[in-house]
């Protein structure tokens, strides 16, 4: 039950631990490195780069360098100031020819007014209210995962849980079906996880991936998603429906269809954001409650916390830790003489733990009331297309399982995807001890 004699529940020890990722690594972790985050997040090292030098000059391995930028303020700065920190040069760490960049671009490289031209065509999808009107269909499809799950007892929460329900309504978008799904969420795995050899043939530090550097994430899964993409396209010619694709296929605002180029590369990205990330936040918010089940049974206590709770999941996992943008003039950044052409790269995973920005942010508290965290972006013109219907399937995920599982035990290790550009945990073994309706619990 909620502790009513005290306002203030995120006080209440039964809703927060300090300290809830224990040891926070080495203070000078290589962040160049995706072998460093195999081992979790170097928080040591963001803590001590936003106290001595929150906008440091991090060299690569080839001579260029970035500057990482790890405080809550000036990661909101470059994320709202468009104009001096271009998305144009790419957002991720890779240096793109020009020929790269133009056969890659999606609209997340580009800066508005020409984002935004991409952006409207499904916005609407997106909304509050419209993802607020599909609560229904979400929560028939988490239902469906977490009852073919749970008889198993045993099972890698990842793939039966975590994976599932952002894939099958991923589906349910883009009017594909799960068969589909499957095939679509192996192909996203090896987009994002292109620096992961257990989710490509090809990482790209790994082997020359050049006859791939036209293609989306330099990856050979983007070949195969690209003639799907062309067969649903030809589909939804023939036969409009009310689903993403078919939107993609309308004219935009000034009145000229996407190019076929265009058309692929939004399918793309719908495929690589539109399951893993929520994946990885739902298992990482999972993880927290295993390494400290008193906040699972304080949630379980009290449901009322469920929309604190899953704002503190987002901050705490930060799974797209950071973007690349690029200084379009000279500027002053936390003490350091940016020039124009410099590559930057803010690190949300960074500006969600400021000290600063977030009282006691090593504390993971259910009832957290203040978190205008970034894990979504923070309000610019890239705020995540995908931020709400992320927290609904977040939100009704957790209140379904709180409603059946009396707790999670963890069966072996947890291992983590090889990447310094999202953060996740891609196994997570677990089993599963039932609540009935009497109370009593079972295995």
């Amino acid at each position: 039950m909620s502790d009513t004699s005290n306002p203030d529940r995120s006080l209440h020890p039964a809703t927060s631990v300090a300290n809830h990722l224990g040891d926070l690594g080495t203070a000078e972790a290589d962040l160049n490195s995706h072998d460093t985050f195999t081992n979790g997040v170097p928080h040591a090292t963001f803590k001590r780069l936003r106290a001595t030098n929150p906008v440091a000059w991090t060299e690569e391995v080839d001579g260029s360098g970035y500057w990482s930028i790890t405080k809550y303020a000036d990661a909101l700065l470059a994320s709202r100031d468009v104009e001096t920190f271009t998305s144009s040069k790419g957002i991720r760490i890779e240096d793109m020819a020009p020929d790269e960049l133009e056969a890659r671009c999606t609209m997340m490289e580009l800066d508005p007014p020409d984002h935004t031209r991409l952006r409207r065509l499904v916005n609407r999808g997106f909304t509050r209210r419209t993802v607020e009107a599909y609560e229904d269909a979400i929560r028939e499809l988490a239902v469906m995962v977490i009852e073919e799950a749970l008889p198993k007892g045993e099972f890698d929460f990842v793939n039966e849980i975590a994976e599932q329900l952002p894939m099958r309504m991923l589906g349910r978008l883009l009017g594909t079906s799960d068969e589909d799904g499957h095939r679509l969420v192996e192909w996203g795995d090896a987009l994002l996880g292109n620096t992961d050899p257990e989710f490509t043939s090809h990482p790209v530090d790994l082997v020359d991936t050049e006859e791939f550097r036209m293609m989306p994430f330099r990856s050979p899964a983007a070949i195969e998603l690209f003639r799907f993409a062309d067969k649903m396209a030809a589909e939804r010619r023939a036969n409009p429906g009310d689903d993403i694709i078919s939107r993609l296929l309308n004219p935009t605002t000034d009145g000229e269809p996407l190019s076929d180029l265009e058309f692929k590369n939004f399918f793309t990205l719908l495929v690589a954001a539109g399951n893993d990330t929520t994946r990885y936040t739902m298992t990482d918010g999972l993880y927290t409650m295993l390494r400290h089940p008193e906040l699972w049974a304080a949630w379980k206590a009290d449901p009322s916390l469920t929309e604190t709770a899953v704002e503190e999941i987002l901050r705490t996992s930060s799974v797209t830790m950071h973007f690349r943008r690029t200084a379009t003039r000279d500027l002053e950044l936390g003490g350091q003489q940016i020039k124009a052409g410099d590559k930057m790269l803010i690190w949300f995973i960074s500006a969600n733990y400021d000290e600063d920005g977030f009282p006691d942010p090593y504390r993971f508290d259910l009832a957290r009331e203040k978190n205008d965290h970034m894990a979504f972006g923070r309000n610019g013109p890239h705020l995540c297309l995908g931020a709400w219907l992320a927290r609904m399937e977040l939100r009704v995920i957790f209140e379904e399982l709180l409603k059946r599982v009396d707790r999670f035990e963890q069966t072996g290790p947890i291992e983590r995807l090889r990447s310094n550009f999202i953060s996740g945990i891609k196994h997570l073994p677990v089993r599963v001890v039932l609540a009935d309706q009497t109370g009593d619990t079972h295995g």
